[in-house]
């Protein structure tokens, strides 16, 4: 049932025969208009609309039309992704948001006046039919160019583009080499239809096997704006030289910034003294970016386009342009600097009092690490307030932090942190403690180790004030009446919650639908499950089972910090939403120049839609990246037997990652040995047939590394020679036998549990 519910509103089926029937788009003004909605009736409506997106019933297009969720809209734009050899042609959407994969829709051509390229964009109808998506052109859009990056091949006299994608298995004949020589990595310009389509060479990368080409191709692949325009550079250096103007001073406390040893910006910098009542007084003073980034500039539409920076091991893609990112905005130790302070009272329980805003001038004493700053507690004889990884990639030298600032900065933090911290585990927020890979590179750019970054007290500390303060900015803006662009982590939706009740049912473990969930929900499901073999594939399973977070103007509330309000406000030199905070508090705080222009607001929620997918688009790069650095690597260890977990079963085989490093490599069920496989949905496993051997999510075996490809950061395993299969360590038997009919199956079988 909904939660909010008027006369007059709509049944969810009623909308959704609306939306299916419907020839035009249907908007939210749409489906309000065909049911006479008005006034409270339309506040409920949009709730409504809501919890239909949350219960995985419609999804909304780009153009916030909704359609069917799973479906594509009824009016789109695809773009020409393959023609197959039997001249079928398939097609994507142009723009897709949800977080599934983009669907291949078969083009029926009809109509259309000459035959369709890859690259090609129409404007089509669509309609579900069958299994899947079909699409009726309307009219043939202006062409963009369909860039494809990959490496030069060569066999006899012709040249072919081997593409870096690892789903993509085509390669492409080369027509225009230009510069490039076999090796090369290529940006080519891709046209025609297979098996005639060819490849233009557009722009030569180099060579695709050294460390810092890894990167680039995860730059050129995802489109993302890696150069400013000379006009945003110029910019940037006359902005830099303004003088701070009438600020609050606060040079003479000892703020520090405690950040990665080999942070590229220094954005946030932390205070707390005690304020002689068991309390604390604390002073988060945050980059001043809305001062030198004004709406409307050209350093503001470049900011907005990029959405967000991009950190891979050897470089960053900053949102806004070096002299700003690294220099001017960059809270360094010694510089006077422009800050937006926010200036908290903290009860000795950790509670925040009250806050206040303030354009501040200040003077770092310290820039810290981490784990110089652990150490320097550690050796000041404070106890840690968890146990924290043994193990250290670079060892901390206490000796780093002069005393002066142990006793005057450290100290009194650690102390104030100790009552957020208490604050934090009443409160008692989603804790999954997943390991983060980290690759340390030497000076000439190649790989010396990958290992999991350690997770510190001093982390913690960082993290928690961080919090405290982006809590403060949305209370403060909501106080105000001021427009806010939150942070926003829903809580899972049924589907989701229906599969992990499935798959938690193979380990034993029971999980109640209809229950309120909270995050102390999945903090008992992990601690019901101790430190046992299934504790880190469980936990993984709570994430995937997590909403993704977005930014939007509505109060939604952060489900995995347990908050009811929470708005991204500490880091305005890498992420737009949260320069759009400092926006608003100039303007409710009439703190100066720099603020919200009018009628901003109205666009929050397409900036929030557009922001939230850049940051998708980041870190779908990052990831990419490390995987390619993953797989140079493991290439010189080709041949050998590696110890790997299981890291995702499908009905087609299992990807396996390698202990310590990650990585996904590929083996398919056919590879499995002559037994047939069938996959069980709820349990994600493949069941042997006669044996019942089971290959699961989170089991751990011994597998042949068969392939390394850096280029594409793909992995391919075997099962060693010799073992059950063809290969493989002994593996555990499954739970519960597999049920289904004998005689002749095929290779695999696909069970759902599902109800």
């Amino acid at each position: 049932m909904p939660r909010h519910r008027s006369a007059g509103l709509p049944s969810r089926k009623q909308i959704l025969d609306f939306i299916a029937s419907s020839d035009q788009p249907a908007g939210k003004r749409e489906i309000a208009r065909a049911f006479g909605l008005s006034g409270q009736v339309k506040i409920d409506f949009k709730r409504l609309l809501k919890d239909m997106a949350d219960e995985g019933l419609i999804d909304s297009s780009p153009g916030r039309a909704f359609h069917q969720s799973g479906g594509v809209p009824k009016v789109t734009v695809l773009r020409v992704q393959a023609v197959d050899d039997g001249g079928t042609v398939w097609a994507v959407p142009e723009q897709w948001h949800a977080e599934t994969p983009a669907p291949r829709l078969r083009v029926l051509e009809r109509g259309l006046k000459g035959a369709l390229g890859i690259g090609d964009r129409i404007l089509s109808r669509t309609e579900e039919r069958g299994q899947g998506f079909v699409a009726h052109p309307m009219k043939k859009l202006a062409r963009s160019a369909e860039l494809v990056l990959g490496v030069v091949k060569q066999e006899g006299t012709r040249f072919w583009l081997s593409p870096v994608d690892k789903r993509e298995r085509r390669e492409l004949a080369i027509a225009d080499l230009k510069d490039a020589e076999v090796g090369d990595l290529v940006l080519c310009e891709v046209s025609g239809r297979p098996p005639r389509a060819q490849a233009r060479v557009d722009a030569v990368l180099g060579d695709p096997f050294a460390p810092r080409s890894f990167s680039l191709i995860a730059i050129h692949k995802h489109g993302l704006r890696h150069e400013f325009a000379q006009d945003a550079i110029d910019e940037a250096h006359r902005v830099a030289r303004q003088p701070l103007g009438d600020r609050e001073d606060l040079t003479h406390l000892p703020i520090v910034a405690i950040d990665p040893e080999d942070a590229r910006d220094h954005d946030d910098a932390i205070w707390a003294e005690s304020d002689g009542e068991g309390g604390w007084n604390a002073v988060v003073a945050i980059a001043d970016v809305s001062f030198y980034v004004r709406p409307g500039s050209q350093l503001d539409r470049e900011a907005r386009a990029r959405g967000n920076s991009v950190y891979f091991p050897d470089r960053v893609v900053p949102m806004l342009p070096e002299e700003l990112s690294a220099d001017i905005c960059s809270l360094k130790e010694g510089e006077d600097r422009a800050a937006m302070a926010c200036h908290l009272k903290i009860s000795k329980d950790g509670e925040i009092k009250s806050w206040r805003f303030s354009r501040a001038r200040v003077r770092i004493a310290a820039n810290i690490a981490y784990e110089d700053a652990q150490a320097a507690i550690d050796a000041a004889g404070e106890e840690r307030v968890e146990v924290s990884s043994p193990t250290c990639a670079m060892p901390p030298i206490a000796g780093r932090v002069p005393q002066s600032l142990v006793d005057g900065a450290l100290k009194p933090l650690w102390a104030c942190w100790r009552a957020l911290f208490a604050a934090r585990t009443r409160r008692d927020p989603l804790e999954l403690d997943l390991p983060e890979r980290r690759v340390v590179l030497d000076e000439k750019g190649r790989i010396a180790s990958i290992d999991a970054r350690e997770r510190l007290d001093a982390h913690r500390l960082v993290e928690d004030f961080m919090i405290a303060a982006n809590v403060a900015a949305a209370r403060a803006l909501e106080a105000k009446k001021a427009p806010v662009m939150y942070r926003i982590h829903e809580p899972p939706s049924r589907e989701k919650l229906v599969a992990l009740k499935d798959y938690l049912a193979t380990f034993s473990l029971e999980f109640t639908l209809g229950q309120v969930v909270k995050p102390v929900t999945f903090n008992r499901i992990i601690e019901r499950v101790g430190d046992g073999d299934g504790r880190e594939e469980i936990m993984e399973q709570l994430l995937r089972t997590q909403m993704q977070a977005r930014y939007g103007p509505e109060r939604l509330g952060h489900f995995g910090l347990a908050l009811a309000t929470y708005a991204h406000f500490t880091s305005p030199i890498r992420r737009y939403a949260d320069l759009l905070i400092h926006r608003a508090l100039v303007s409710a705080y009439r703190l100066g120049d720099g603020g919200l222009p009018p009628g901003e607001d109205e666009r929050f929620e397409q900036i929030g839609e557009q922001i939230s997918m850049l940051e998708r688009r980041a870190m779908e790069a990052e990831r990419e990246t490390i995987d390619r650095y993953v797989a140079a690597y493991l290439s010189d260890r080709v041949g050998q037997l590696v110890d790997c977990k299981i890291t995702g079963v499908q009905p087609f085989g299992f990807f396996a990652a390698v202990e310590g490093l990650g990585g996904d490599g590929l083996i398919f069920a056919k590879d499995l040995g002559r037994e047939y496989f069938r996959y069980d949905e709820a349990s994600r496993a493949l069941v042997g047939d006669e044996t019942g051997e089971t290959y699961r999510v989170g089991q751990r075996l011994t597998l042949r590394l068969a392939e390394a490809n850096p280029v594409s950061g793909s992995l391919r395993f075997a099962l060693p020679e010799g073992s059950y299969g063809g290969g493989g360590a002994p593996l555990r038997r499954a739970r519960t036998r597999a049920t289904g009919k004998r005689g002749r199956p095929p290779n695999i079988r696909h069970q759902s549990r599902r109800r």
